[in-house]
């Protein structure tokens, strides 16, 4: 009887069988999945992103059951097939493989979002200051510099370790598109990693400024400078076209991420609204859920039980931190040179989650000088520190294979 009824629910039947190990990762991911949904649900972290995250968590370490060959498995996906043909004939059901495999397992879901991104991106607030905008953003990635060797330090390889270090850029397609150019046996735990913390800029940084930055030099206004929209629509064509040309050149091994980019921002200028529509709410919208989604589904035991996830969980973490304090030190920078007339908060936008780190400094100086207005140079910040980490991402992908020879 007891066992006709495992064969029933194989889902305990597997957790039963399973090592204590496998056991306790599977019901804490579970738990960590419900909880995403929860702070997704609350607004406390993103919900576009975190509740199919979530729900795919909670279901791909609750539905594992006994596959014809007697394995433990999923109807969902296996990340670690290069053809999905045989594992599609095994189960019988074509459900989220054939996303993973047209539009994850390559980068293109990210150079999805990266064109969806751009439709929103305005680049006149980086115009409008640009000297001051690309040195926050270059401060702000000093978390994705200095990981790499504290990473290498602890055993990592370099390319994981610098798949790792993207992280401190706070940009998961970027995370996404470089480990899977240089740590393919990872990309998996980094980029859930990457999704994972990002919340924290959400939760964590307003703390890190409190703790940085005095009120009285957050309640600095800055100056009153003519904002983005000053910009000519001509001259932001001019701009997104020229950088993306250059940056092509440059890296060309990046440039499917800058081309997305910029194009959405070309698209943008032009003045096609349908287009606009289309990449900034059904393109991006789609994308985002299903990146989501298939991050949660990624979330096995079975993965997540690598014992290098305990480093990467340190690195990603310690990425984020550096690079929030190197955004608030290059503020200082700018709070000198300025002769005390620049608000530090601003710095904390250089790193790149748009426009997430953007409205964390408005908030933190709204605390304490409600009519403050810091958000252009804040977004000015933010943009640059896209177009920073996309650079950074090129600059790894491309000198760690030569290092490597």
């Amino acid at each position: 009887m007891v066992d006709t009824l495992l064969q029933l629910f194989q889902g305990i039947a597997t957790l039963v069988a399973s090592e204590p190990a496998i056991i306790a990762a599977r019901i804490g991911l579970m738990l960590l999945g419900i909880l995403l949904v929860y702070l997704g649900q609350r607004g406390i972290l993103e919900p576009l992103l975190m509740i199919p995250m979530g729900m795919g968590m909670s279901a791909i370490n609750a539905a594992v059951l006994l596959l014809p060959d007697g394995q433990h498995g999923t109807l969902f996906l296996d990340p670690i097939v290069s053809d999905g043909s045989p594992l599609l004939t095994t189960l019988q059901v074509d459900f989220l493989q054939p996303i993973y495999t047209f539009t994850f397992s390559n980068g293109l879901i990210a150079c999805l979002v990266f064109l969806g991104i751009g439709v929103l991106l305005d680049v006149g607030y980086v115009l409008a200051r640009p000297f001051e905008s690309m040195f926050l953003a270059l401060c702000a990635e000093l978390g994705t510099v200095a990981t790499f060797p504290i990473a290498v330090a602890m055993g990592l390889t370099p390319n994981d370790a610098a798949s790792i270090a993207m992280v401190g850029g706070a940009d998961g397609p970027m995370v996404l598109y470089t480990s899977l150019m240089l740590s393919k046996d990872l990309f998996v735990p980094i980029t859930v990693v990457a999704y994972l913390y990002l919340g924290l800029t959400y939760g964590g940084y307003p703390y890190l400024i409190k703790l940085l930055v005095p009120r009285h030099l957050r309640a600095i206004a800055p100056p009153m400078r003519p904002a983005g929209a000053a910009v000519s629509s001509g001259q932001k064509m001019a701009f997104a076209v020229v950088a993306c040309t250059l940056l092509c050149l440059l890296f060309p091994v990046a440039a499917p991420l800058f081309v997305s980019l910029f194009l959405g921002v070309a698209i943008r200028e032009s003045g096609l609204t349908h287009f606009v529509k289309l990449l900034s709410e059904t393109l991006l919208y789609g994308a985002t859920f299903f990146l989501g989604l298939l991050l949660g589904v990624l979330c096995s035991a079975t993965t997540m039980l690598d014992p290098v996830i305990f480093k990467l969980l340190v690195l990603g973490m310690l990425a984020l931190l550096i690079s929030g304090i190197g955004g608030i030190a290059g503020g200082y920078i700018l709070y000198v040179l300025r002769g005390g007339k620049y608000n530090p908060t601003i710095g904390i936008a250089g790193v790149s989650c748009v426009p997430t780190t953007a409205k964390v400094a408005q908030q933190a100086v709204s605390e304490v000088a409600p009519h403050a207005l810091i958000l252009p140079e804040a977004l000015g910040a933010n943009i640059s520190g896209v177009i920073t980490t996309a650079t950074l991402a090129g600059v790894y992908v491309v000198l760690l294979p030569l290092l490597n020879h």
